[in-house]
């Protein structure tokens, strides 16, 4: 089965905000480790930036749009693409460029675990991909409601069997 990697909001006005994200050098090395085995296994790599509208603080170009500096990043062999919703095909040619290299399952990984993640894991399978979410590969912030641990773990529990399958990174193109 063709695999890609799929790494979602990695960018510097998440990464590096006020608020900063669960874990957030763990899960960094995390996914540049999976970029490294991605990259081994000859998978495809997919950087998907949210991007706000002009004026905003994440508007396409500006400082806080950027992918994390930290990130294993080769804008030369890399897709990178903008998205403006929680989901990474909603209005992005992501669904065709997939279906062009023959993906039938995606490594999903990235940032933030109840919005983003959540939303693309669930619209992949509408669309008939199979998705992996490494439990470990993902993150968030704390809200007033829950912190960003509990987040989480409630999302690989509620997303892993009907939506994805439930595994650790390490475990993938290992």
């Amino acid at each position: 089965m063709a695999t890609a990697l799929l790494i979602i909001d990695m960018q510097t006005g998440l990464y590096d905000g006020p608020q900063k994200p669960f874990e957030r050098e763990r899960v960094l090395d995390t996914v540049n480790q999976l970029i490294q085995r991605a990259r081994s296994a000859s998978a495809p790599i997919f950087f998907a930036r949210h991007t706000g509208p002009t004026g905003s603080p994440i508007e396409a170009g500006s400082p806080l749009w950027q992918l994390w500096r930290g990130l294993n990043v080769d804008e030369s062999h890399d897709h990178l693409f903008n998205k403006t919703r929680p989901s990474c095909f909603l209005g992005t040619d992501l669904a065709q460029q997939l279906a062009a290299a023959q993906i039938e399952e995606l490594v999903i990984v990235g940032m933030k675990t109840q919005f983003c993640v959540d939303t693309t894991c669930r619209v992949a399978v509408e669309l008939g991909f199979s998705v992996v979410l490494p439990e470990d590969g993902h993150t968030c912030m704390d809200t007033p409601a829950l912190s960003a641990k509990a987040i989480i773990e409630h999302h690989n529990a509620t997303l892993a069997g009907a939506f994805t399958k439930q595994v650790k990174a390490r475990d993938i193109w290992s």
